[in-house]
């Protein structure tokens, strides 16, 4: 039996010293009316100089309720350790579960990647690669995108190749369901499944997941243009849940957020935010779009539990650097729709942060189609940082660098004063930003989508 090539992925997951997460997409098709079963099929080795076999191939289900897409789990790994994998699938008459292992099944066809599992070192530096907003409209009435964006992707594979790339950050905006409200905006489950598979599917973004660990958040146009300002309540019951799903199926089945039990996932999440870890690396990457409230007397970003889970978070002692992953920026944009517009329970984050002292915090984010970074003083012995980086790739007009706030004090409800300083550059273009994040500071260049340095700012944390 022959394996057959993924037809999206593999994307490489969630990635831990012990276990990785990895998914992958078979194709659909019906026999009786039915979906024709497919379940997928991966092994994996230490790469060493010495030859080393496979193991046996491990089987999962390829699911017809979420697009024909399956994840399957690689447990007993070491940390930092470099391994070599393959991903394929077949059609079975039987569950994954009854396939007899033991039956020869042939790889020749499928593609093989390597990937490093994380650092169980709490000091060992990362290198983070940040990104948001990867735009690829659809042309000729759906039948063909616009790729120049997989360029961007090919610069950081070769960042990757150099070493310099232990994990990517998508910021939001992986996808642009609503090609700028106007030119047939998704609205059902198929077309937003279709949309994941077009844009994931691209050469060099196709490379580069199966690669390195990838983690995503969603922002507005996973739904639509500054989701839910001008939703009803049609779309809440339509339009909504298909994204949600489609964003379930595509960009979280590979997260932290679904439980791991006896090698595969499980259940369904009440959330959409998670946490990890890596090296010196505390990771919290926040959901800032689906549970926002507008309501004049209770404007939230977040909601009450997210907010109370990543304050413990916070203050939980690890002496690691805390990174808040959030897809609109804290404070350079005093858009209603960022943080500026819900002040209120921004004021509560920063003051929680300056009231217990919390040193090496880093704000990651994108969506404002700019790159940047900037230091805020809370008071004179507590600093946050914060690094913004959009457009992957943007074909339209960027904005001007007086429409953001890198200097001053910004907006508080607060006696204090929070102050801006140590502003980089701005750059209103196409790029993404590589991190170096250690114990003592992070290093911030910004690059473009042609893979040459736009420039950067090093910055020390403090205590």
């Amino acid at each position: 039996m022959k394996a057959k090539r993924l037809t999206v992925g593999p994307i490489l997951g969630h990635t831990s010293g012990e276990f990785v997460r990895i998914f992958g997409r078979a194709e659909y098709n019906e026999e009786d009316n039915q979906p024709r079963r497919a379940n997928g099929a991966a092994r994996i080795r230490k790469k060493s100089k010495q030859v080393s076999t496979y193991s046996k191939p491990i089987y999962f289900k390829m699911n017809p309720n979420f697009d024909m897409t399956g994840v399957v789990i690689f447990n007993n790994l070491s940390p930092n350790t470099i391994y070599e994998y393959q991903v394929g699938w077949i059609y079975s008459d039987v569950s994954y579960s009854d396939i007899d292992v033991t039956e020869i099944l042939e790889w020749d066809d499928i593609e093989t990647f390597e990937f490093r599992t994380a650092s169980s070192s709490k000091t060992e530096s990362r290198n983070i690669v940040l990104g948001s907003c990867r735009y690829a409209l659809r042309l000729f009435g759906g039948t063909w995108f616009d790729d120049r964006g997989d360029k961007t992707f090919r610069s950081i594979l070769e960042r990757k190749q150099q070493g310099e790339v232990d994990q990517l950050i998508m910021c939001g905006d992986q996808i642009y369901a609503d090609d700028l409200n106007v030119l047939g905006a998704d609205s059902a489950i198929d077309e937003f499944n279709k949309r994941y598979r077009e844009v994931f599917s691209s050469q060099h973004l196709h490379n580069l997941m199966a690669q390195v660990p990838t983690y995503m958040t969603m922002d507005d146009h996973e739904i639509e243009d500054n989701w839910p300002e001008l939703a009803n309540g049609k779309d809440w019951v339509t339009k909504f849940p298909a994204a949600i799903h489609a964003y379930s199926t595509y960009q979280i089945s590979h997260s932290p957020l679904f439980h791991i039990k006896e090698g595969r996932i499980e259940g369904a999440p009440t959330h959409l935010w998670y946490t990890y870890q890596d090296g010196c690396c505390d990771v919290f990457v926040c959901d800032t779009r689906t549970e926002r409230s507008l309501d004049a007397d209770m404007r939230e970003i977040i909601g009450p539990r997210q907010l109370s889970e990543l304050l413990k978070w916070l203050d939980d002692g690890s002496g690691r650097v805390k990174i808040i992953v959030t897809s609109v920026p804290p404070y350079e944009s005093e858009s209603p729709d960022k943080w500026h517009g819900f002040i209120n329970q921004r004021d509560e984050l920063f003051e929680f942060i300056r009231q217990n002292k919390i040193r090496k915090v880093l704000f990651l984010s994108g969506d404002v189609h700019a790159c940047m970074s900037s230091k805020l003083v809370l008071d004179s012995h507590t600093t946050i940082h914060s690094i913004v980086s959009s457009a992957l790739f943007w074909p339209y007009p960027h904005p001007k660098r007086r429409e953001f706030k890198l200097s001053g004090l910004i907006q508080t409800n607060t006696s204090q004063n929070y102050k801006v300083t140590n502003a980089s550059k701005i750059y209103p273009t196409d790029a993404f930003a590589k991190l170096a994040v250690s114990p003592s500071g992070v290093k911030v260049d910004f690059i473009s989508r042609k893979n040459r340095r736009l420039g950067g700012k090093s910055y020390s944390f403090q205590g």
